[in-house]
């Protein structure tokens, strides 16, 4: 075997998001130099505020995303570098907030930084790290790009506040759900990956598709997120689970339990639906009450479907550099949650 046959099979036996962070591994370096470098503030707390949720892990999705996009055309200039840091701020600065909205108590593995720092401090470095973010796509000098960020961040900001009105509203529909979760997750997904092919000078059609991966496996993401806040298909109870029943959050899962159970576990349901001091009993039973009613299949099954049509959006462009692996990150995407 050749060194590049050798090379070739040594990829295509790693994890797909081994082959992702491979990929763009270089541009991504480039990447965090630049968050690094955009942290630093002479007032203290920023920065470790800002360290702290950047170094708690994750696998920088979105930015790798709009990396990704870009190195499927010819990205000059650092553009794309430029963007994908923004788009990394606008999404640590979204955890801040929503860690003070919903009260939360742990954040990748760890204690949220509201829990260390306070609210008030949490609210505010979020906001700074918004401003790093404006701040990097104006120096791009993209006016359009400027607009396709600037527009996520008020639709995220717009989705989060419409899923706080639904807390706990038993008349909300499945289609209230899809209205938040675009809002709030895929809108970001979708601007991560079509300014990216815009960094690379992607054409009219080639962006086109390229936004429409991104929104699908925005979504198909957050379906997975809110069948993995009830243990997964698996049903075990850990750290966090239940965490959207506390909060009192609309999820699918919530939706179809109520809609496809007994009457009895449908008022278990609702009796401890925003309960925030709801202990591990309670949320066992509702898993398991979602496991017989087929609420967490259903709702991976409506992840698949549009981890699907994320896929059938880059099968024209398959054949550039590195559109396979986003087309098989749309699997990873869900199958995390089997």
């Amino acid at each position: 075997m050749s060194t590049i046959e050798a090379t070739a099979a040594k990829i295509t036996d790693q994890p797909i998001v081994e082959q992702l962070i491979e990929h763009t591994n270089a541009e991504m370096e480039k990447v965090n130099e630049l968050l690094l470098s955009r942290v630093d503030s002479h007032v203290e707390m920023v920065p470790e505020i800002a360290n702290y949720l950047i170094s708690a892990g994750g696998k920088r999705l979105r930015p790798m995303l709009t990396v990704a996009a870009a190195m499927m055309f010819e990205p000059r200039d650092n553009q794309h570098v430029s963007y994908a840091a923004a788009v990394e701020f606008m999404h640590t600065a979204t955890l801040l907030h929503d860690d003070v909205v919903d009260e939360s108590d742990k954040r990748r593995g760890q204690l949220a930084p509201r829990k260390i720092w306070g609210n008030s401090a949490s609210v505010l470095v979020g906001d700074f790290l918004l401003g790093q973010a404006f701040m990097m796509m104006v120096e791009a000098g993209n006016l359009d790009a400027l607009g396709i960020l600037s527009r996520s961040a008020a639709i995220i900001a717009e989705g989060e506040v419409f899923q706080l009105s639904k807390a706990k509203d038993l008349t909300t529909k499945v289609d209230d759900y899809f209205e938040v979760i675009k809002a709030k997750t895929a809108a970001l997904f979708e601007a991560a990956t079509e300014v990216g092919a815009m960094a690379g000078g992607a054409s009219e059609a080639d962006r086109t598709a390229l936004k429409k991966y991104g929104a699908e496996l925005g979504i198909a993401f957050q379906l997975v997120d809110d069948v993995l806040d009830y243990g997964g298909l698996s049903g075990t109870i850990g750290k966090n689970v239940g965490d959207d029943l506390r909060e009192g959050k609309m999820t699918l899962p919530i939706l179809h339990a109520l809609q496809n159970t007994n009457d009895v576990d449908a008022q278990f349901i609702r009796e401890n639906l925003g309960d925030p001091e709801a202990n591990e009993q309670t949320v066992a039973r509702v898993v398991a009450i979602m496991k017989e009613s087929g609420a967490l299949k259903v709702t991976l099954d409506r992840a698949y479907e549009h981890a699907n049509l994320a896929k059938a959006a880059l099968a024209p462009l398959a054949a550039r550099n590195g559109a396979h692996i986003l087309i098989e990150i749309a699997d990873y995407c869900v199958e995390r949650a089997a």
